[in-house]
């Protein structure tokens, strides 16, 4: 299996018409543009459903999968490996769409996750391909699913975690796939989560302790026993990934006595440690394991670029053939039960993602698909990897786009001034990587430089540069961005007054610290269901992340003293709400459970209250983000037209791209030119 780490916990101005057009006319005087820029890129083609996505080859080597569009909706097509005219559609959805989608290791039965409008009440379906027949393996109102293992050795059935019983935590249940029926294998009394051994049993736990510390324990019998702590400042970077071969001990990624979280193995009986694989500048990040023996074979690092490193002596052909084949990111998705087929994902910043299939016994890379051809049929801007300095000497790993026209040597070096868009990643446990964007492609058509900061915070940098963002919301997190900025400008990329912040989730924050912490660094600002009040973030996350709380409290503030609550209200955008003169635009979905509806309500409230004028969409059928293709359409065309208002950039009227999306603008449509008034709802 490959094993791709993912620490994320994610939450992840006065629009003065005066302001606006100092702006452009600074914009018009200090931008020259060099050459024609290319034509406008739909928004459909970018923000629409792509052809075909996320393809997976069976373990059984013999079928392939895919998402793709059924009637306008993303649904599962499974047919012959390399055979596009057997492919049918197994599912039928009529709604948001199927996000994900899995293999049982007997290629029996296709597994796909699915939620109700964005609520993350998260549901496990089975397919049955013989039959047809889809199950609903979780069928428990209000509940969250987690998926935690299934062998090809034990077909039939996998382990499944579900939180019917306490939302706040996940029982473990072996679920049959013929009948559905479940049975209790453990129940959760506190743990942050399970790891199963290769049989299948529960043989591991992990608590979080009242200091955020994390706590491992073995089980012994019906008891579990403490083995392992890991403090807090290593939480974050340390994890136990699988058990090895004859469940005698544990791979792990490990950061404890280093920076870097190294690949090591375990015994657990006598705790010894070994060391695998590790890199000084950055964490490991995937592992790919042999699905037989289960001992890991390669690993990834990546720093700019994603790039793999053999472990076995007898991959290394292997990975040297995916390395001088791929010039982008490569991920390696899936593997077949014999290991013979590697199902790979890889990502040039300028073209259109594609899915691969590597022969092992051939060596030989060959397509599956192309996720969206029409991309290729339009000009698209590279990525560019920088290292930025920030003020207290911190590497910040960063991606710059420039738009065609003003990057005509294709070097990353700016031809002309061009307005710039920060955009900032959610999280903030999360990072940036290279690679396609239908945003960055689209700000950057429409004439916006793009910058991507990896801030102080930001993951896959060692456990020091993690750890630095924390109690630096609105801080030190924030100066990274402005040093960036600074750079950018300093590099001829942009003017000072030329830049827009955009993000969403943390990024949505730090949006909002943007244009209220430091109100004349940014022209304008797009928050995507971002938190504006600390304090209300903190009490209401989902119960589900109860165990991860004091993670929280320990990063942001704890509302629970009084120091603590003058830190969440000192660090929150709602506070200097006054101070906001520039235009925004915020955009939230209504099932949002992470950062709740109420997080933009309170500032668009407050800002109505004072007559600063804001644009606020909602969409009531979407959560943390936007899904399905008919909103993402109508939010990018309120976006576009926001910015090419305060940033000059060029625009796509916005159509019909209103049509079948639940768009709702509740307040200050007319800040925004070519809103249909259908879609205002104030």
């Amino acid at each position: 299996m490959n094993t791709r780490i993912s620490l994320s916990f994610a939450l992840v101005g006065s629009l003065l018409l005066g302001a606006c057009s100092s702006g452009n006319n600074e914009v018009e005087s200090t931008m020259a543009k060099k050459i024609t820029p290319p034509a406008l890129i739909d928004r459909a083609v970018l923000f629409g459903n792509p052809s075909r996505f996320q393809g997976r080859v069976s373990p059984d080597g013999n079928k392939m999968s895919f998402r793709a569009p059924l009637d306008g909706v993303m649904n599962l097509w499974v047919g012959d490996k390399g055979n596009f005219d057997s492919v049918k559609a197994i599912t039928k959805d009529t709604g948001r769409g199927i996000p994900s989608h899995f293999w049982s290791k007997d290629s029996n039965y296709i597994f796909y996750i699915q939620d109700q409008n964005g609520d993350e009440n998260w549901h496990l379906y089975s397919v049955e391909l013989a039959t047809g027949k889809t199950t609903d393996l979780t069928p428990h109102a209000n509940t969250q699913a987690q998926f935690l293992g299934q062998s090809k050795d034990m077909p039939g059935i996998i382990i499944a975690g579900m939180n019917d019983r306490d939302p706040r935590w996940h029982d473990i249940y072996k679920v049959d796939l013929a009948s559905g029926e479940r049975t209790l294998l453990q129940q959760n009394e506190g743990y942050a989560g399970f790891v199963l051994d290769n049989e299948l049993n529960v043989r591991l736990a992990a608590k979080t302790l009242a200091n955020a510390d994390m706590e491992w324990f073995k089980k012994d019998g019906e008891q579990f026993t403490s083995f392992l702590s890991v403090p807090y400042s290593d939480m974050r970077t340390t994890q136990i990934l699988k058990f090895d071969n004859d469940n005698s001990g544990v791979y792990m990624l490990d950061s404890r006595g280093r920076n870097t979280a190294a690949l090591s193995h375990m015994d657990l009986a006598s705790g010894k440690l070994t060391v695998l694989a590790s890199d000084d500048k950055v964490d490991i990040s995937s592992i790919l394991f042999d699905p037989d023996n289960h001992t890991p074979v390669a690993y990834s690092v990546d720093f700019i670029k994603p790039e793999w490193v053999a472990i076995d002596d007898g991959y290394k052909d292997d990975i040297n053939t995916l390395n001088s084949q791929l010039s982008g990111g490569a991920q390696i998705l899936a593997q077949s039960n014999d290991n013979n087929y590697w199902t790979v994902y890889t990502d040039n910043s300028n073209s259109s993602p594609i899915y691969k299939v590597y022969d092992r016994t051939t060596k030989t890379l060959t397509d599956m698909f192309v996720t969206n051809p029409k991309l290729n049929e339009v000009s698209l801007a590279k990525m560019y990897g920088v290292v930025i300095k920030s003020r207290d000497d911190k590497d910040l790993v960063s991606y710059l786009t420039l738009p065609l026209e003003s990057d005509m040597n294709q070097d990353g070096k700016p031809e002309a001034k061009v307005p710039m868009v920060m955009l900032v990643h959610g999280g903030p446990w999360g990072r940036d990587i290279y690679g396609y964007s239908p945003v960055v492609q689209w700000l950057a058509n429409r004439g916006y430089a793009v910058l991507q900061v990896n801030f102080r915070s930001s993951t896959g940098f060692g456990k020091e540069f993690t750890n630095a963002g924390d109690k630096q919301w609105g801080k030190a997190m924030h100066t990274d961005l402005i040093d960036a900025k600074n750079w950018a400008v300093k590099q001829g990329v942009t003017d000072a007054n030329t830049v827009a912040i955009m993000g969403g989730s943390y990024g949505g924050y730090a949006t909002l610290a943007g244009l209220t912490f430091t109100p004349d660094e940014f022209s304008c600002g797009v928050d995507i269901v971002g938190p504006s009040n600390l304090q209300t973030l903190l009490s209401s996350i989902p119960p589900y992340w109860t165990s991860f709380r004091q993670v929280f409290v320990n990063a942001i503030g704890d509302p629970d003293t009084d120091e603590g609550l003058a830190l969440l209200k000192e660090r929150s955008p709602l506070t200097y709400v006054d101070e906001i003169n520039k235009p925004l635009l915020i955009a939230q979905g209504a099932n949002d459970p992470r950062v709740k509806q109420a997080e933009s309500d309170q500032i668009v409230d407050a800002m109505k209250a004072r007559d600063i004028p804001v644009t606020y969409v909602l969409f009531p059928d979407e959560g943390h983000g936007f899904q399905k293709p008919e909103n993402n359409l109508a939010f990018y065309a309120v976006a576009e037209a926001f910015l090419a208002k305060c940033q000059n950039g060029r625009v796509q009227p916005i159509g019909d791209d209103f049509d079948n999306s639940s768009i709702q603008i509740t307040h200050g449509a007319e800040f925004v030119p070519g809103v249909p008034s259908t879609s205002v709802n104030e």
